[in-house]
């Protein structure tokens, strides 16, 4: 298989309710370079033994392993995060995965979140791999006042501001206020936090490393739509990473929850790529 200079590659995530299986043939079908693995309660997504199994069946690599820091994930290897961290960093090391991706610690993680930018500067040193801390978005107050379309509607009225909210982050959502190496650029986070895109990049500077690629509205809720669905910048983004040398990873983590069936559910990642594969030239 062909892979290109900004390799592009698709999430597990992308296919949910199907199977981490699912993910590495659409992406071995479609052209992606490789997968991000998101490690939750599907219990091949916790065993190396088993991803590599699939990586030799659909000659398809494992870009990088996104641990399980979901609400719906702080069981998955036990509830210590920064045990969970640890192995998400041993699985990385497994599977021949180059990064591993991380949210911010929830505040109420309060041990873990005193000690996770020393954790994650000890175990880029230790074992080579990159840990790529990803910006996230507020719990926002009008969740609370109506449908999501609403949400939409009120964040355009603020000229793109997200409104009264709180983080469940500590300290914050914005992981550029901290002293990480490398950093994770999820666009639907920025819609959803109504944050610019573009400045977020610049202030990740060099350290911006991994891009998770899908569009956003303005809703209070995390969208994931293909890109060019949305209002994020996705094609001016890509144009400067395509521009700049950029040696990361592009990652399409999009929400084909909507799919009625396996055809349609290919077209949605057919589409992303192109979009992608076009932007990033």
């Amino acid at each position: 298989m062909r892979r290109h200079s900004i390799p592009v590659g698709l999430s597990t995530a992308s296919v949910y309710p199907q199977k981490a299986e699912s993910a590495f043939q659409f992406a071995a079908e479609l052209g992606y370079d490789g997968i991000e693995l998101m490690v939750w309660a599907e219990a091949v997504s916790q065993d190396a033994k088993a991803v590599r199994a699939l990586i030799e069946k659909y000659d398809m690599p494992v870009q990088a392993v996104h641990a399980p820091c979901l609400l719906i994930s702080q069981r998955v290897w036990g509830t210590d995060p920064v045990r969970r961290l640890d192995k998400a960093v041993e699985m990385a090391r497994s599977v021949g995965a180059t990064t591993v991706v991380v949210h911010p610690p929830f505040r109420w993680q309060r041990p873990y979140a005193r000690g996770f930018a020393e954790q994650v500067a000890r175990l880029e040193d230790t074992t080579g791999i990159i840990v790529a801390v990803e910006n996230m978005f507020p719990m926002r107050a009008d969740r609370l006042f109506g449908r999501k379309e609403r949400s939409i509607e009120r964040m355009g009225k603020r000229g793109g501001l997200p409104g009264p909210g709180v983080s469940a982050f500590a300290p914050g959502y914005d992981p550029t206020t901290q002293p990480h190496r490398h950093f994770t650029l999820d666009l639907s986070h920025t819609s959803t936090a109504g944050m610019d895109a573009l400045e977020l990049a610049d202030r990740m500077g060099a350290g911006l490393v991994h891009v998770h690629l899908a569009d956003g509205r303005g809703a209070y809720v995390d969208e994931h739509l293909i890109p060019g669905h949305g209002t994020q910048p996705c094609a001016e983004l890509c144009q400067r990473l395509g521009s700049s040398g950029f040696a990361g990873q592009v990652v399409l983590e999009v929400n084909t929850q909507n799919a009625r069936t396996r055809v349609e559910r290919a077209s949605m990642l057919a589409e992303a790529l192109a979009f992608a594969r076009q932007h990033l030239g």
